[in-house]
C-alpha cells in the first residue's frame, strides 16, 4: 500500500493526514501545537506531526511515497520583519551599466508599519567583474550582509554574469540569489525587488528546510520532501532553498489542492472558511487561477493564487447601534478570547445577559453575554446559523442549537425581534460582505453561474456556503473532510513549474524553447517524466509566453478510486449537470478514458427578446467525474492518424476573420484520460504544433475528440 502525508502548518496548529495513494482514503489525521518560539521554529512542529502519524497509526515508512508540507513561515517573516538586510550586486556596461545602476537602486520595502526590507546596492562594469567581484563581496561580509543578491539587465537570455556572483558569494558562506532565478521576464527593476524578497528570508528559510529534511532522512522515510507552493503545486526541496518566495500564501493553496484533487472541481468558487475569515479563489477549466503576488503593495513577478480574503467566518462577532445591527466581522470569537455560545450546553447559558467587548484596542464594542455563573460567550455567526438550521448535518460547523437560541434571546429582546429574525438579519449582513467578492470573482474571470458551484472548505464551510448559495441562486457543496482539507490538498498536490518569458510574435521555436524549459524545471523539481503535463498559453496584450508544467513524483496518476458508471447512471447525472431532461442529453464523443456529452438548449438574450440556441457540453470520465464544463461549444470525433488535417479544416471553419486577423476558437483535445489545454494558444499553427507534440507517443488508431469554444 503507498501513502501520502501532508502536513499543513497553521497558526496554532500542525495538522498532520496520512492518505492511501490508490483510494485517498484517509488512514490517520494529527494535530500538534504549531511550534513558532521553539529553536528549530515550524520545523519541530513539522517533525513531530510526521512523527505521530507514524507512531500512532503504525505506519511503515517504506510505503510513504510522497510525503509534503505547506508553511506559513515566508508569510509570517514578511508580515513580522523578520528578515535579513540583501546587498545588491549589479553588473553591465555602457547604457546597459547605467540601467543597472538606476534599476537596481531598490527603495525600502515596508512589509507592516514600521517593518521593512533594507537593501543596498552596488555596481562592477562587468569588464572588472573577475577583478573587483571577491573584494567587494569580502567587503560586504564584513559589514555584516548576509544575502546577496545577483542583478544583470538581460541575465534572463544569459545568466553567466548572475552565476558568477552567486558562486563567488557563496564560496565565501554568503546566501545569495539572482534575478534571472526568479524570474524570466524583462524588467529589471521588478525582477530585483523580487529577488531583494525571495534574498530577504533564504536564510532562515533554508535552515528550516535542512533541518526538516534531515529529521525526515533519520526517519526512514525514503519519498522526497516536498513543499507547497503559492500556486498550489508542490516542489522539491532544493528548489525551495533556491527560492522560497514562491511558498507565499502556500496555506490558502492548499485548500485548492484539495479542491482540485479531492473533490475534483471543474469550475467553481472555493471558499475556505475558518473562525476569523474566509479566503475566496477561483477553479476554472481545472485550474487554479493566479495572479502576481504584492508584497508591501509592490508586484512581483512570483504567481500565486488569485485569493481575496474576507473577515467573515463561523467566529464573526457583531456590532449594534441602538436598534439596529451595523456589521459583523471581523472581530471573532478567537481574536476576544472567548468561547462559541453554540458548542455550549444548554445548561451553561443560565439567564443570559448581554455585554459589550472589544477584542482590540480601538475596536467599536462587539456583542457577547454573561451567564449568572459567570461564564461569558462571544454571539458568532455559527450561532446564528445553526438557530436558522442552515448547517447541513454532519458538518463540522454543526454546533448546539438550544444553547445558540438562548445565547441569542437577550439581544433578540433588545432589538424587539424574534430569535430566528435577528439570525437571519447576522446571516445577510454577513454574507453580503462574502456575495460583493463573489460577485467580483465572477465578473474578473468571466465565470458562467449556470456552471460553477460554490465549494466550502475549512471548519465553517457549513456556516456560511449553504446561506450564500441560497442567496445567490447557486449550486453548492461542502467538501468531504471540509475541517482538513487543506491538509489533505498538500498531500496530494501535484509538482509544478511555471516559465514565463517576454517575447513579440513568438514562433514555433519560441514556444518550444519556453515549453521544454518547464519541463526541465519541473524533472528537476521531483515530477516523474511520464506524468508530466504541460500547458502553453500566449498573452498577446503583454507579449508573454508563458508554460506551465504540472506533474506527479510517482507514476500512478489516478483519480479517485470509483467504479465505472453505466450508460443510464451517467446520462442522469449530466442531465443534472446540465439542467435538463435525461432524453435532451447524447453521448456525442469519447477516448478511451473519456466520455463527452451534450445537448441543446435555449438562453435568453437581449433582455429576454431573443431565443438563442447554445450546445452545452459536459466531458466525464467513466466514474462520472466532470473534467471539463462547456456553456456553448462543439465536439468532432476523429483519431490520431488524422487529427492534424481534421483540426486544421476544423479551426479554417470556425475561424472569424476582422481587420486585424482571423480569430481562432478555444480548443481542448480529449486523448485517452488526458484533456489538453489549447485554449491559451492564438493561431492555427501553434494549435497544430503543441498538439501533434503532446500526442505523437500515441497509436494513430487511438480515438481522440476536439472542443471548440468561440471566443469572447
Amino acid at each position: 500500500m503507498g501513502i501520502r502525508i501532508g502536513i499543513d502548518v497553521g497558526g496554532t496548529f500542525t495538522d498532520g493526514i496520512a492518505i492511501d495513494d490508490t483510494s485517498y482514503e484517509i488512514i490517520g489525521k494529527v494535530k500538534v501545537p504549531t511550534t513558532h518560539s521553539a529553536a528549530e521554529g515550524v520545523a519541530k512542529g513539522i517533525i513531530q506531526a510526521i512523527k505521530k502519524l507514524v507512531e500512532e497509526y503504525n505506519l511503515n515508512p517504506d510505503d510513504i511515497v510522497f510525503l509534503a508540507h505547506g508553511t506559513t513561515q515566508a508569510t509570517n517573516a514578511l508580515l513580522e520583519g523578520d528578515v535579513e538586510k540583501v546587498s545588491i550586486v549589479a553588473t553591465g556596461s555602457g547604457l546597459e551599466g547605467m540601467r543597472a545602476k538606476s534599476d537596481t537602486e531598490i527603495e525600502a520595502i515596508e512589509l507592516a508599519p514600521g517593518k521593512y526590507i533594507e537593501s543596498s546596492s552596488y555596481f562592477i562594469n562587468h569588464k572588472d567583474l573577475d577583478r573587483q567581484l571577491g573584494d567587494l563581496i569580502d567587503d560586504l561580509k564584513k559589514q555584516g550582509t548576509k544575502v546577496i543578491v545577483a542583478a544583470e539587465p538581460y541575465s534572463v537570455d544569459d545568466p553567466a554574469n548572475e552565476n558568477k556572483i552567486i558562486q563567488e558569494a557563496v564560496e565565501r558562506g554568503l546566501s545569495a540569489t539572482a534575478t534571472h532565478e526568479i524570474s524570466k521576464l524583462y524588467g529589471l527593476k521588478r525582477r530585483t525587488r523580487t529577488s531583494v524578497i525571495n534574498g530577504s528570508i533564504l536564510p532562515k528559510m533554508i535552515e528550516t528546510a535542512n533541518m526538516t529534511y534531515n529529521s525526515v532522512q533519520e526517519s526512514g522515510i525514503k519519498a522526497p520532501l516536498m513543499i507547497m507552493r503559492g500556486d498550489g503545486g508542490v516542489m522539491g526541496i532544493e528548489e525551495m532553498k533556491r527560492r522560497p518566495i514562491l511558498t507565499l500564501l502556500s496555506g490558502p493553496a492548499g485548500g485548492v489542492a484539495g479542491a482540485l484533487m479531492y473533490e475534483q472541481v471543474s469550475d467553481g468558487i472555493f471558499l475556505e472558511s475558518g473562525g476569523t475569515s474566509t479566503d475566496i479563489s477561483v477553479i476554472k477549466n481545472g485550474e487554479v487561477m493566479l495572479d502576481y503576488a504584492k508584497i508591501g503593495n509592490h508586484k512581483t513577478f512570483v504567481s500565486s493564487l488569485d485569493v481575496r480574503t474576507v473577515g467573515i467566518a463561523g467566529g464573526s462577532m457583531i456590532v449594534v447601534e441602538g436598534l439596529e445591527i451595523v456589521d459583523v466581522g471581523p472581530r471573532s470569537a478567537h481574536i476576544a478570547g472567548l468561547p462559541y455560545e453554540v458548542f455550549a450546553s444548554e445548561e451553561d447559558i443560565v439567564e443570559p445577559e448581554l455585554i459589550k467587548v472589544k477584542p482590540r484596542e480601538g475596536d467599536p464594542d462587539y456583542l457577547a453575554i454573561k451567564c449568572r455563573n459567570g461564564k461569558e460567550y462571544a454571539l458568532t455567526l455559527a450561532g446564528a446559523s445553526n438557530i436558522l438550521k442552515k448547517v447541513p448535518e454532519g458538518s463540522y460547523a454543526v454546533g448546539n442549537y438550544k444553547a445558540a437560541y438562548k445565547a441569542y434571546e437577550p439581544l433578540a429582546k433588545s432589538l424587539g425581534k424574534s430569535v430566528e429574525e435577528v439570525a437571519e438579519l447576522v446571516l445577510r449582513k454577513a454574507v453580503d460582505k462574502v456575495k460583493v467578492v463573489v460577485d467580483e470573482l465572477i465578473g474578473d474571470y468571466e465565470l458562467d453561474k449556470n456552471i460553477i458551484e460554490l465549494v466550502g472548505g475549512g471548519g465553517s464551510a457549513g456556516v456560511v456556503v449553504p446561506y450564500l448559495a441560497e442567496y445567490m441562486n447557486l449550486k453548492y457543496r461542502i467538501a468531504k473532510n471540509a475541517e482538513v482539507i487543506s491538509t489533505i490538498g498538500v498531500a496530494l498536490a501535484m509538482v509544478k513549474e511555471v516559465v514565463e518569458r517576454t517575447i513579440i510574435n513568438p514562433t514555433e521555436e519560441d514556444i518550444m524553447k519556453v515549453r521544454n524549459e518547464a519541463k526541465e524545471l519541473i524533472l528537476k523539481s521531483g515530477a516523474n517524466e511520464n506524468t508530466v503535463e504541460i500547458k502553453v498559453e500566449i498573452d498577446q496584450k503583454n507579449n508573454l509566453v508563458r508554460a506551465t508544467a504540472t506533474g506527479s513524483t510517482d507514476f500512478k496518476k489516478n483519480d479517485l478510486s470509483k467504479k465505472d458508471l453505466k450508460e443510464d447512471e451517467l446520462r442522469e447525472l449530466m442531465a443534472l449537470s446540465m439542467e435538463t431532461k435525461e432524453d435532451r442529453v447524447k453521448k456525442l464523443a469519447e477516448s478511451s478514458g473519456l466520455l463527452v456529452y451534450g445537448s441543446i438548449k435555449k438562453k435568453k438574450s437581449f433582455f429576454g427578446l431573443i431565443n438563442k440556441k447554445v450546445r452545452p457540453l459536459r466531458i466525464v470520465t467513466r466514474q462520472g467525474v466532470i473534467k471539463l464544463n462547456v456553456s456553448d461549444g462543439e465536439v468532432v470525433s476523429t483519431v490520431i492518424a488524422n487529427l492534424d488535417k481534421t483540426l486544421r479544416n476544423e479551426l479554417e471553419k470556425r475561424t472569424i476573420y476582422m481587420d486585424a486577423g482571423g480569430e481562432v476558437p478555444k480548443v481542448f483535445i480529449g486523448c485517452g484520460s488526458r484533456i489538453l489545454d489549447f485554449s491559451g494558444l492564438i493561431d492555427t499553427e501553434q494549435i497544430a504544433a503543441m498538439a501533434n507534440i503532446e500526442l505523437n507517443a500515441y497509436d494513430e488508431n487511438e480515438a481522440v475528440f476536439i472542443i471548440f469554444i468561440k471566443r469572447g
